[in-house]
């Protein structure tokens, strides 16, 4: 068999022969394009570019075949530079998986120019073809590094190629076959529908057809072998509707016989092509320099990087693509990890505060109930952090009504009894009020003098309150983000509680982790651990997961838009018991585009119900839109039952506590997350009297039967966090996709768990003995993590 450079010289002769004749198109009978078509099948850009040669010009002959002439010229301007061999001669670490490292040269000694990976396409240091850059830049692919590090985005096992005779309708298989014949024709609306006659080893039949492809009845000759993807249709007898193909010249395909890697690709370039390209691209590397030390490596099981991105792009089996993927993936969350974890000082001091037992006693002992075992572990670990030098960071999360709020007391206890103060800063006025009278109710009986700072009060009652707390008078002051004011001087604090950091922003917590002493950041909404090791990796995690006894369940259904009626019937029936009810909607008002009519809105639910209601219901409206005194009203005069009904946004998703609430309705509840509608369920079965919520679905699609069926089937907050991720995504769970935290090409939040936990225990490891990554030993991995944060347009924190 010819090898590729043997067919490279016997194409390259005709072609000169041809420019020498004056572009006639008659050094070979039948044409040069034929001629490339037969002998130039490992040469796919140069076959393309001579597509069409004889109905050219003689200028755009020359042209054509002075590009087909410069693809032909062999691999010279690298060798310097890559430990290059020739294509057709097998690479021994890629025939053999098993040989360990040990038995490859060292890669100090090996490796490649560490730029020449960041060089655009354009620069043709490795030969992939004069077209690459146009084609691959199509896909976004303009260096080398982005071609090697573009992974398929799923796999085909086309190991084992079928016969004909085996193949059944509505199968997608891969075939092989030799072409017996072909034709093309025009439908009636004009489209060309071309038909290629398979004949397989086993002399079945079968018809591969291509829709609107004109141009490859040129490439398609009678006795040539193809290898065809599609959708198999049986009619009168088997057809391949063609999704891709390649000729088969008899060397080892990259599309069959072996496990494919399927990329994202666009019309005009084919999966092919791609392969072809990346494939070139590993036999013009020797290695790739790994970031990770061996060492590592070995203890967390990980092939090295070289293995895996070879076999990431074509594995030799499972086994092979799993380890490959296992390592890509740890990369990602580690390299995540520790940018995240550099994104704060990780050498700031807090407050060292001494922790006495008799303290606890005293504090629990004031307590209307017991601790349940989760609060005394998220204690336990909240005050082992304030008794050490170092800055605590720590998230403390649970579900709505876990009692995060009684921990964080116990918290603030232990700094005031140490000489300090301690703050807690909500988001809004509504939280920020209701934390000061449930601190004052745990609090004041301990002789705890509690303070409220808001953006919203008089002048002169905001200067009384900032005096007392600069004097010391006030022990604990609780507000929204005038307490992080320049004209807020605290008299010696020691511990600040952040509640729903999510809402403030990753940047904003990472200026108040530099501002502040020791630091407890609070949130009712669950997400998946996985997702809090990596959106909050500066912090250490503290969850409770087990709620207090006596809580009654919330009892959850999920109806049609056309029971809307009967679901308002059962609310007036609460209401003349004595209890109150909530009715949440996606809008604020009406919305004009058509994508959104039929889109429920607070403004019309208003209006509605007022007319479809008893009249001695009575009802009002709370909206984003108001201001916050307008919201603080309506809030306190829903508290002292001024009213029965409150139409409402998502604007009372969070902290809002009313007792007497029973009935959570909540309108188009397809258009919420499913952590957004527990969220929302959570605002009723507050009090002592048996509660209720009703999802008014507008859409009952399968899929979204499904979604919002979790909502009716789970009510522990941490599993709906699992489902919602499994089903939307980190960044759609989290309401926005915050900046600073990259998407993941491979990983999984909802699949990859251990990894995660592995990767940040290395990542917190790797900063507690280097915490610049300064070490010889961690060059790489730190020029690796500044290249991806370039790349991902990210600040660079180190």
């Amino acid at each position: 068999m010819a090898t590729v450079n043997e067919l490279r010289e016997r194409l390259k002769r005709p072609l000169e022969r041809e420019r020498a004749s004056g572009y006639q198109d008659d050094v070979v009978v039948g044409g040069l394009e034929k001629l490339v078509a037969t002998v130039g099948r490992p040469f796919r850009d140069v076959q393309e570019v001579i597509a069409g040669y004889g109905d050219l010009s003689v200028e755009e002959r020359a042209e054509r075949l002075e590009r087909a002439l410069g693809m032909l010229e062999p691999l010279t301007t690298s060798s310097d530079v890559w430990n290059t061999r020739e294509p057709d001669k097998p690479d021994p670490d890629r025939s053999n998986p098993e040989k360990s490292d040990s038995d490859k040269p060292d890669p100090d000694k090996s490796d490649p120019d560490p730029h020449l990976l960041d060089e655009p396409l354009e620069t043709q240091r490795i030969d992939l073809g004069q077209q690459a850059p146009k084609k691959l830049g199509d896909i976004g692919i303009v260096s080398y590094r982005d071609l090697i590090y573009s992974f398929p985005k799923r796999y085909e096992d086309r190991r084992v190629i079928p016969s004909f005779s085996a193949l059944q309708g509505q199968d997608t298989a891969t075939v092989a076959g030799t072409i017996t014949g072909r034709k093309a024709t025009k439908s009636k609306r004009g489209l060309v529908v071309l038909r290629a006659f398979l004949e397989d080893k086993h002399g079945a039949k079968l018809t591969a057809t291509w829709f609107n492809q004109p141009w490859l009845e040129k490439q398609l000759f009678p006795g040539s072998r193809i290898i065809a993807t599609g959708k198999v249709k049986q009619g009168r007898g088997l057809e391949l509707n063609v999704t891709s193909f390649e000729l088969d010249d008899g060397t080892e395909s990259l599309s069959a016989g072996r496990i494919v890697g399927v990329y994202a690709a666009k019309p005009g370039l084919s999966q092919a092509y791609i392969r072809r390209a990346v494939d070139r691209l590993l036999q013009a590397v020797s290695r790739f320099p790994d970031h990770l030390p061996k060492t590592l490596l070995e203890r967390y099981d990980l092939v090295s990087l070289d293995e895996a991105l070879r076999a990431i792009h074509f594995p030799n089996d499972e086994r092979a693509l799993q380890r490959a993927l296992r390592r890509l993936k740890f990369d990602e969350f580690l390299l995540l990890e520790l940018r995240v974890m550099l994104s704060r000082d990780t050498s700031l001091l807090g407050k060292q505060f001494r922790v006495r037992t008799d303290d606890l006693k005293t504090f629990e002992s004031t307590l209307p109930f017991t601790l349940t075992k989760a609060q005394r572990r998220a204690l336990q670990g909240i005050l082992g952090d304030m008794e050490s030098p170092k800055q605590m960071a720590r998230l403390l999360q649970g579900d709505v009504g876990s009692g995060k709020t009684a921990v964080a007391a116990a918290a603030m206890y232990v700094a005031v009894k140490n000489d300090h103060q301690a703050a807690l800063m909500a988001p809004t006025e509504i939280l920020a009020r209701q934390h000061y009278l449930n601190l004052t109710h745990y609090l004041y009986p301990l002789g705890l003098r509690v303070d409220l700072l808001l953006g919203t009060m008089g002048q002169r009652d905001r200067r009384e309150v900032r005096g007392r707390i600069a004097s010391g008078e006030v022990d604990v002051v609780v507000g929204t983000h005038a307490l992080i004011q320049n004209d807020v001087a605290f008299y010696r604090l020691g511990l600040a509680v952040i509640d729903e950091e999510h809402r403030f922003g990753v940047e904003q917590r990472r200026k108040l982790l530099q501002d502040l002493p020791d630091v407890l950041v609070m949130s009712a909404t669950p997400i998946p651990r996985s997702l809090a090791l990596t959106y909050y990796g500066d912090l250490e995690l503290s969850i409770i997961d087990e709620l207090p006894p006596g809580r009654q369940p919330i009892k959850t259904r999920l109806v049609n838009d056309s029971k809307r009626r009967d679901v308002y019937r059962f609310a007036w029936g609460e209401i003349q018991k004595g209890r109150q009810a909530y009715l949440v909607t996606p809008l604020i008002e009406e919305s004009e585009s058509e994508t959104m009519a039929d889109i429920v809105s607070t403004t019309q639910m208003y209006d509605d119900l007022r007319l479809i209601m008893p009249p001695a219901c009575r009802i009002e409206m709370l909206h984003g839109k108001m201001s916050g005194e307008e919201k603080d009203d309506i809030m306190n005069r829903f508290r002292a039952r001024d009213f029965d009904l409150l139409v409402s946004t998502t604007v009372i998703e969070v902290g809002v506590d009313i007792p007497n609430a029973s009935l959570m309705m909540i309108e188009n509840a397809e258009r919420f997350g499913l952590s957004q509608l527990h969220q929302l369920r959570g605002r009723v079965g507050r009090g002592e009297h048996e509660s209720y919520c009703v999802l008014i679905a507008g859409d009952r699609s399968k899929k979204t039967q499904h979604r919002l069926e979790v909502i009716e089937k789970y009510t522990d907050g941490f599993v709906i966090a699992e489902k919602d991720l499994e089903l939307r995504g980190p960044g759609e769970v989290r309401g926005t996709r915050q900046s600073g935290v990259p998407d993941l090409v491979l990983g999984d939040l909802s699949q990859d768990g251990e990894l995660i936990e592995q990767s940040r225990e290395l990542a917190k490891k790797m900063l507690g003995a280097d915490p610049k990554l300064d070490a010889a030993w961690a060059a790489r991995l730190k020029a690796e993590l500044k290249r991806r944060s370039v790349s991902l347009g990210l600040r660079e924190v180190i």
